[in-house]
């Protein structure tokens, strides 16, 4: 069995797209397959000012670590600092990179894989003296993540299409187990039909799946949009009666680039 740790970066993860993540899917992928969740830490920022005199935040952001807790995370907190320059312009900070990276460090003696679950490019470091300690190192991110921290890494792999891990909302569908997040992985312009790839979640771990789809069932005006694979569509699997019940992606709409 591989024993792995999940590390979060909380803050780059809610401030690029992943705000709402649901931490209970991380632990199933994390024990999926020939692997067992060892450790799982995540790193988040707290303004003890505010949780001090707004009861209203407080129990709000209590609620959520008691959640995380649930799943089976330690909390390591970064406490916010206000600091006023000479022209009394207020900044704030608070930043637990280095404390990720050296629990990392120190916990990866008993780790044969990490997960790292951030877009910072300032982890690229870490993840080269995690690889030299001889684990593998898998990142997991939304927006805005780093090129080449998708490079160096064993493998990337956008949170967007981990199923469940970022419900789809919106338009009335969340929760419907019918739509999908994926993208293009065969696209022929001139015929206007193609393959998404997308992704579910067995007792093995992650298994990539493909589904037929065609220009006609998109909201996309411009076939261009499908000619690259860094693209996230989310769509809904329907069997369609005029092509014997086969399965097609339908009501195709595109998330954002990847």
């Amino acid at each position: 069995m591989l024993k792995t740790g999940i590390y979060v970066d909380a803050e780059n993860i809610k401030m690029s797209g992943g705000y709402g993540m649901r931490y209970d899917v991380l632990v199933d992928l994390a024990n999926s397959g020939q692997s067992i969740m060892l450790r799982a830490n995540c790193y988040l920022a707290e303004d003890r000012e505010r949780t001090r005199t707004d009861p209203e935040h407080r129990q709000k952001v209590y609620s959520y670590h008691d959640i995380l807790r649930q799943c089976g995370f330690k909390l390591i907190k970064k406490y916010v600092r206000r600091y006023t320059d000479e022209d009394g312009n207020v900044t704030t900070k608070a930043n637990a990179d280095m404390d990720l990276a050296i629990d990392a460090l120190l916990q990866a003696r008993n780790l044969d894989r990490v997960v790292l679950l951030t877009g910072d490019g300032d982890f690229i470091r870490l993840v080269i003296a995690l690889q030299n300690m001889g684990c593998r190192v898998e990142v997991i991110g939304f927006h805005n993540v780093s090129h080449e921290l998708r490079e160096t890494a064993d493998a990337y792999l956008s949170g967007f299409l981990i199923p469940g891990l970022l419900p789809i909302t919106g338009n009335g569908y969340q929760g419907d187990e019918q739509w999908q997040r994926g993208t293009v992985v065969n696209f022929n312009p001139d015929r206007g039909f193609g393959f998404f790839r997308y992704y579910t979640m067995t007792a093995h771990g992650i298994e990539a799946d493909s589904v037929f789809f065609h220009l006609s069932k998109s909201t996309l005006d411009n076939d261009h949009y499908f000619q690259d694979s860094f693209r996230i569509f989310e769509f809904r699997i329907v069997e369609n009666p005029a092509n014997d019940n086969r399965p097609e992606a339908w009501d195709i709409r595109l998330i954002r680039e990847s």
